[in-house]
């Protein structure tokens, strides 16, 4: 069986002779920096979740977190910046890691020809936090819905709750979450008294 090659930007690893190519010239990482690249690479773009990553980088190994903090940071500074300035490997809050694809018009493009969209947990105006499982809901409703269709993908409930209660900038959830749409918005409901 002839082992993968992935490539990404100026880079190629084969995964067979375990090695880390930029641009025709070697790059040293480590065999667990190896093993980890490679989930990130068969993920396409996706998010690895910190269990999965953990698993092949330590297989039947029990490890604490922050070896895994440690490996994708020197990763991140073998890999240096991607060519548009951001780091190759992103950070998904609570959940896990993504390999950003740049998208600079070269044979690697980051956007999938299927678009991706997140619907972040909708806000609750009524102020009454009993109401949190109506917002909620309405949110699974939606994401449900929406993954019925073919010409795009919907992010997973778990990958865009992370953002749940907090302030954030969609353009930057986007880009954690590598998709291109982001939906967002607020429910107000009320309850009534008898």
């Amino acid at each position: 069986m002839v082992e993968p090659r992935h490539t990404f930007g100026p880079f190629v690893l084969d995964v067979g002779c375990g090695l880390l190519q930029r641009s025709g010239k070697s790059v040293a990482i480590g065999q667990r920096g190896l093993a980890l690249l490679q989930v990130l690479l068969e993920a396409d773009g996706g998010v690895v979740s910190k269990a999965v990553l953990m698993e092949r980088g330590w297989p039947d190994t029990i490890v604490e977190e922050g070896n895994l903090t440690v490996q994708i940071a020197a990763l991140r500074k073998s890999l240096g910046p991607s060519p548009d300035g951001r780091e190759w490997i992103a950070t998904v809050p609570r959940v896990g890691y993504r390999l950003v694809r740049p998208i600079d018009g070269s044979a690697n493009v980051a956007l999938s020809v299927t678009p991706a969209l997140a619907v972040l947990p909708f806000a609750n105006l009524s102020g009454v936090a009993e109401q949190d499982y109506f917002s909620e809901g309405v949110v699974d409703d939606i994401i449900t819905a929406l993954s019925r269709f073919k010409s795009f993908a919907v992010m997973a409930r778990n990958s865009s709750f992370v953002f749940n209660d907090r302030a954030v900038d969609v353009r930057r959830v986007a880009n954690e979450l590598g998709v291109r749409y982001v939906l967002e918005g607020s429910v107000r409901g009320c309850l009534k008294k008898n």
